[in-house]
This record gives structure tokens, sequence and C-alpha cells, in this order.
């Protein structure tokens, strides 16, 4: 009886109160800390990028991907944050990173700067859709604050797409 009565207790200390029901916790939760694992996959490889970068225009890179990084990073808190408050979990080790993100990792030893900014504008664009997608989800369940952080984020994906875009153009 005592383990039980435990088990009670340790399940209820992750349970926030939330006006939202059961299977909106749960999806909320769900879209967020999947976009929250594609976001610190960006981050991580942002940095990697950053870290790695060699050749022509290596300052302005260089500072453009770092800050980048501190803008994306910037995310990670709030995202965790917010399906607590709607009563979830988040993730709890890189291994949980590894098991849902959707963004796929760069580990190679020599990416050329033009292929590194390339594929980050990928990234960001594709993680544009997921936070679209993640704002269907809190929309359908009026999940209003969530929502309203992902449209600053959807802004801030974009512009970081945009800046990678023009960044790899050549002149005319």
């Amino acid at each position: 009886m005592q383990d039980i009565l435990l088990q009670t207790r340790n399940a209820a200390a992750l349970h926030s109160p939330t006006d939202l029901g059961a299977q909106a916790t749960t999806d909320i939760a769900g879209a967020l800390t999947g976009v929250l694992a594609d976001t610190f996959a960006l981050y991580l490889k942002t940095k990697n990028f950053h870290w790695h970068l060699s050749g022509p225009h290596f300052r302005d890179y260089h500072i453009m991907l770092d800050e980048q990084s501190d803008q994306i990073f910037a995310m990670t808190d709030a995202l965790a944050e917010r399906a607590r408050k709607v009563g979830g979990t988040t993730l709890r080790s890189i291994g949980h990173i590894a098991r849902i993100q959707r963004l796929f990792d760069n580990d190679a030893d020599y990416v050329t700067p033009q292929d590194m900014l390339a594929e980050l504008a990928d990234d960001n664009r594709r993680l544009t859709g997921f936070l679209r997608a993640a704002h269907a989800v809190c929309e359908t369940y009026n999940d209003v604050a969530s929502t309203s952080l992902l449209e600053v984020w959807i802004d801030e994906t974009e512009r970081r797409s945009w800046f990678l875009y023009e960044t790899t153009r050549t002149a005319p």
C-alpha cells in the first residue's frame, strides 16, 4: 500500500493544473516537445557550423551564426516551460532529443560555408513548418498563450531563413 501511495504522489508531482483538458494537454505538450527537440537540433547544428566555419566572409558568417544560435536557444526554455504549464512533460535527455528530432544532424568533417548556409536555410524553413503545425494543434484547443509564442517564433525563423537564403545568393 505504501508503494502505491508513493507512486501516486510521484505521478501527481508533475501534474500541473490546467483548464485545457487531458487530450489538449497530451496533444499540445507533444507538439511543443517535438518542436523543442528540433530547436535543440538546429541550435547545435548552427553552433557546429559557427565553430567549424572557414573561408571567405568568415567574420560575417561567424557573427551571423552566433546571433542566430542565440535566438534559437532562447526559444528552448519557453517551449519546455509551456509544455509543463499546460500539464504535460517535456524533454528529459539528449537521447530523448535524438529519438524525436526531425531535423538531421551533420557530423561531416568539413562542410563548405555555402553548403552550411544552404543547409541551415532549409532547416529553418522546415522548423517553420513544424512551428506552424504546433500552432494548429494549439489553436484547436484555444491555447492562446502557446499560439502567441509560436507566432513570434515563426516570424523569427522566417527571418533567419531569409537572411541565410540571401547570404547564399550570387550577384546578378
